[in-house]
């Protein structure tokens, strides 16, 4: 307990907003090791019961603790299917470090550094191999982190696996939704190449529900379906000028950026317009997300604008803190009620109401309330809005027999994925909601296992 908690190098804050190169560097390999022996080695690892994919986190680093590092990047391969993704955006101290017995003491293990610096130092580790071929074949929808966690189980179970991708590249919300400063591309691309080391077919620009039906799928051969489509739509506020040229949805501000590379314009062809004054609303990690990357593209006053306190703020620590040292203004404790544009059409300003904190709603957070007569106007060219995603359900098109509820979630056995109609299985934010990218893995492993089951049972 008596050594320190290693800390994360990261890139000087006056020369990462000039670039999108990733601000986390990683540990070295000394940093690693010694934070590896603050584990205590707990004989009931409580950590493990906080990773929604079951990672044996003590013996990883156990095996890092000893310089053990391409034995440990094959550990945990065997329970991950994407570590480097996880140990870049993994919410760790909501989950496997919150629970963490150093924790009551002193700071918790730094299990998703290591994880990272495991995952970068062997990403050729293929976790175990496949089982022998079953004959049976699994297409997965959509490759997100449910999807490529679902493939990555069921091709090492031996079956057949061909993953469908609506978009041009592989990746789902990990490639147009996370900033390249967060999670490198060519990081989520070695990734996906293991899996197809490991036999994992991906067809991209395949929009299922539009080019072929879940039936067809059925139709060509395949024993099993999985959706994992994720909830793309955005959601809007509802309230007058949201037409206004100069007001994005975060999912179109950060899929012209990530996947569409706008930040490299003219070299790519896909332009963002990002105004002097850039204000993003909303409090979560996608809000911290589109606010830093408003700040690299050009806008000299970069503003997150969330109508609770910044203690209330969803979004993880270590991003808001980034955000702060970038020069991003947190205004709190504000609701915008309107766009204000010019004759031309073009966003001038927002129009927000301060808001007090009253008494905690659902979430268990303090609800905001807004304070009559407050209204006031923030100057700005360009509005993100960054308020959480809808179901995207088009995947179900021309297909009959799986239940939605009223949201267009698609229902399902919590503990297997399974819809109502046999054969077909779902997880991640297509049945949950928005969520975090760990727990969608974690759908994705639940189900896989249940297709397993159920391929068994069939044949």
């Amino acid at each position: 307990m008596k050594i320190p908690r290693q800390e994360m190098p990261t890139q000087p804050p006056e020369v990462r907003i000039q670039n999108f190169e990733e601000v986390n560097l990683g540990f070295t390999e000394g940093q690693a090791q010694t934070e590896a022996l603050r584990c205590l080695q707990c004989q009931k690892p409580l950590c493990v019961t906080g990773c929604p994919v079951g990672v044996d986190i003590p013996e990883f680093v156990r095996l890092v603790a000893e310089g053990r590092f391409e034995e440990a990047g094959d550990r945990l391969r065997r329970d991950n299917a994407l570590p480097a993704v996880c140990g870049r955006v993994c919410p760790q101290e909501e989950q496997c470090e919150k629970l963490c017995v150093l924790g009551k003491r002193v700071a918790p293990l730094s299990i998703g550094r290591l994880e990272r610096f495991v995952a970068d130092r062997v990403p050729a580790a293929c976790g175990g191999g496949t089982a022998p071929p079953t004959g049976r074949r699994v297409a997965v929808i959509g490759s997100g982190p449910a999807g490529l966690t679902a493939a990555g189980d069921l091709v090492r179970l031996g079956h057949q696996v061909t993953v469908f991708e609506a978009l041009h590249d592989v990746g789902g919300v990990l490639v147009y939704g996370i900033p390249e400063f967060r999670l490198p591309k060519a990081i989520l691309r070695v990734e996906v190449e293991a899996l197809r080391t490991l036999g994992v077919t991906f067809e991209v620009n395949a929009v299922v529900g539009r080019t072929v039906s879940i039936d067809d799928l059925f139709g060509e051969g395949y024993d099993a379906v999985f959706v994992g489509t994720g909830a793309g739509l955005p959601h809007f506020l509802d309230i007058p000028g949201e037409d206004l040229n100069g007001v994005y949805s975060a999912n179109e501000f950060l899929t012209r950026v990530n996947l569409m590379r706008a930040y490299r314009f003219p070299e790519f062809d896909s332009p963002v317009k990002v105004g002097r004054r850039t204000a993003v609303i909303g409090g979560g990690n996608t809000a911290m997300d589109a606010v830093r990357t408003a700040r690299r593209v050009g806008a000299e006053r970069a503003m997150l604008l969330y109508r609770r306190s910044r203690a209330e703020m969803p979004a993880r620590a270590e991003e808001v803190e980034h955000a702060a040292e970038e020069g991003v203004e947190l205004i709190t404790l504000v609701a915008p009620t309107r766009f204000i544009g010019d004759e031309g059409g073009w966003l001038r300003g927002v129009e927000v109401v301060r808001m007090e904190l009253g008494e905690p709603d659902a979430s268990g957070r303090r609800r905001p309330v807004p304070v009559e007569g407050s209204e006031y106007v923030i100057e700005a060219e360009t509005a993100v809005i960054a308020v959480g995603n809808e179901a995207n359900s088009s995947a179900l098109s021309g297909t009959e027999g799986i239940q939605t509820d009223r949201r267009g979630l698609i229902v399902t056995d919590p503990e297997t994925g399974a819809t109502s109609r046999p054969g077909v299985f779902a997880g991640g934010d297509i049945v949950t909601g928005g969520a975090t990218v760990i727990l969608a893995m974690g759908a994705g492993r639940r189900a896989a296992r249940a297709i397993h089951g159920y391929l068994t049972e069939k044949q």
